[in-house]
């Protein structure tokens, strides 16, 4: 329950909210970044100060997920209370998060939060379904960002990096970009790995992604990682991956 029950904002007026801040121009763009209808085309800045005024709200962000709706869903995922999502819960989550801003942003940063998070990563990136497997692979990068190196287990992240080396060749568009990501998380935030994460990296080479028209470059992740390093930044963790 949220504690602010007289401020609190319903079902209704948040998704009237929402609908009044839609822009078909913003829609235009998400729809070729592979956001899925229904939705308004409200840009992320529009959701903020709704986040601000719910804060936290565990059922609220269940109610919102299950309109289907991409914008409610994105928003579903900021105001979201992690700990308390049930394994069955985020499983329900990322087979109904079609749309990419969901299935790779929302639901790996709620899994990350939870409890469930590292074993729901490694079944996903098993899973048939592509969207899936970028959620996994999200989820995995966002853990690495967030826990301390001594609550993760750097032996099967290196499994990890040599599994991306072997895979990614073969790997849909998205999870190919996931993929990139991990390495380049793995050698950003956990230092040990870092020289491991290089040159996974440079066994692979240049790593394109088919971005259907959008302007989205796939970052290189020995620059990435070596700017990182330059900074004198490496195993600096977020304290936070919702934006």
């Amino acid at each position: 329950m949220n504690p602010n029950k007289e401020t609190a904002m319903t079902l209704k007026e948040i998704m009237d909210e929402l609908q009044s801040k839609g822009s078909e121009q913003i829609k235009n763009i998400l729809l070729k970044h592979g956001v899925r209808e229904p939705f308004f085309g409200v840009r992320v800045g529009d959701l903020k100060p709704i986040q601000k005024k719910i804060k936290m709200d565990y059922q609220l962000a269940k109610d919102l997920y299950a309109t289907g709706n991409a914008d409610a869903m994105y928003l579903a995922g900021l105001i979201a209370d992690d700990k308390k999502m049930t394994k069955e819960e985020l499983q329900t989550w990322a087979e109904q998060g079609l749309s990419t801003n969901i299935s790779e942003w929302t639901v790996p940063w709620v899994a990350a939060g939870s409890r469930y998070g590292w074993e729901l990563a490694l079944e996903w990136i098993d899973h048939k379904e592509e969207y899936i497997v970028a959620s996994g692979w999200a989820t995995l990068s966002n853990l690495v960002s967030l826990k301390p190196d001594e609550e993760l287990d750097i032996q099967d992240l290196k499994g990890l990096l040599e599994r991306v080396v072997r895979e990614i060749p073969t790997a849909g568009n998205r999870v190919r970009y996931q993929m990139n990501n991990f390495i380049i998380a793995v050698g950003a935030y956990v230092a040990a790995l870092t020289a491991a994460a290089i040159e996974a990296a440079k066994k692979l080479g240049v790593i394109t992604v088919n971005a259907n028209g959008a302007a989205c470059k796939v970052p290189n992740a020995i620059d990435y990682i070596l700017k990182i390093k330059d900074k004198g930044t490496i195993g600096k963790k977020k304290k936070t991956v919702k934006c």
